[in-house]
């Protein structure tokens, strides 16, 4: 799994993709957005606020990347077509035996 926030993955101890800035940024306009206006005059400090929260709460959160899921889902579909492919073989392969011994003589 992938660290959205650090982009950090465990499994392969390599950098992913991250939860870009701006989806953050987005996210703590938002909830700015709703805040009544007697708070808004603090809004630095609650938008940075924010974005630490929601750094840490994602950062928590077992997730992996867009990109990850689309390759899990190819390797998923390649190996369901090989399993089919197989079961076909098993098939025939269980077939000819239960016919009988095939004759020297065709």
């Amino acid at each position: 799994m992938v660290d959205l926030v650090s982009g950090y993955c465990p499994n392969s101890g390599q950098r992913g993709e991250t939860v870009d800035s701006f989806r953050i940024d987005d996210i703590a306009r938002k909830l700015m957005e709703r805040l009544p206006p007697a708070l808004r005059s603090m809004q630095a400090d609650l938008e940075n606020n924010f974005r630490a929260v929601l750094r840490e709460r994602l950062g928590k959160l077992d997730l992996i990347t867009r990109d990850e899921f689309d390759a899990q889902v190819r390797v998923l579909q390649r190996t369901r077509a090989m399993v089919e492919t197989l079961e076909k073989r098993l098939a025939e392969l269980e077939g000819r035996d239960t016919a009988g011994p095939v004759s020297p003589g065709g």
